[in-house]
């Protein structure tokens, strides 16, 4: 894998793991929306360093009937105010996919597709950003970007830092960063040096 920039121009985030707390049943609802506190402060850091931030999350809930899109709206918004009201922080761009696994969309992660999209839109080379994941779908999206990635333990990360240290057919992602959370990765950076 690809080594992260001193200073990425870009950081695109997995969100269920990343930025809030992820359940096996699903976020479906506002009131099961809880944000991790270190990631607001984290986003702060990056909106300090004047570094766009885009979301790529696959929401498969809204294919199988678990909530409604206009329910994902009303937790975004909520992910919003809350970053509004802790740190006047922003997220630049949420981009998901709505589609169950077996609907071979374009958009679900693993495939790259998001991801390539948040480059387009902020104009960034792939060298240049930096993609923060939880789950193996993640650092596959992220090798076929070839956008540099790290792993945090939040989420899915622990189970996935199990698979990749027992399952030899993973060994590529051996080299992958692993960070406790969003933020010790963004301290790691020095962004306001």
């Amino acid at each position: 894998m690809k080594q992260v920039a001193h200073k990425p121009k870009l950081f695109i985030l997995d969100r269920d793991g990343v930025i809030n707390k992820d359940s096996d049943k699903y976020i479906k609802s506002v009131d099961e929306f809880h944000i991790y506190k270190t990631s607001l402060d984290a986003i702060a850091i990056i909106n300090k360093a004047n570094i766009p931030i885009a979301i790529t999350t696959n929401q498969s809930g809204i294919f199988r009937g678990y909530y409604t899109e206009s329910t994902l709206k009303q937790i975004h918004n909520k992910l919003h105010n809350s970053l509004k009201k802790h740190s006047n922080s922003t997220i630049n761009k949420i981009l998901y996919c709505p589609h169950g696994p077996n609907e071979n969309c374009s958009c679900r992660k693993p495939k790259p597709t998001m991801l390539l999209e948040s480059l387009k839109e902020f104009n960034v080379d792939a060298n240049n950003a930096v993609f923060v994941g939880d789950s193996l779908s993640d650092l596959k999206s992220a090798k076929a970007a070839h956008i540099p990635c790290v792993l945090v333990r939040t989420g899915k990360g622990l189970r996935t830092i199990k698979t990749l240290q027992t399952n030899h057919e993973f060994y590529e992602f051996s080299s992958v960063p692993v960070f406790n959370n969003l933020l010790s990765f963004v301290k790691s950076l020095n962004l306001l040096s």
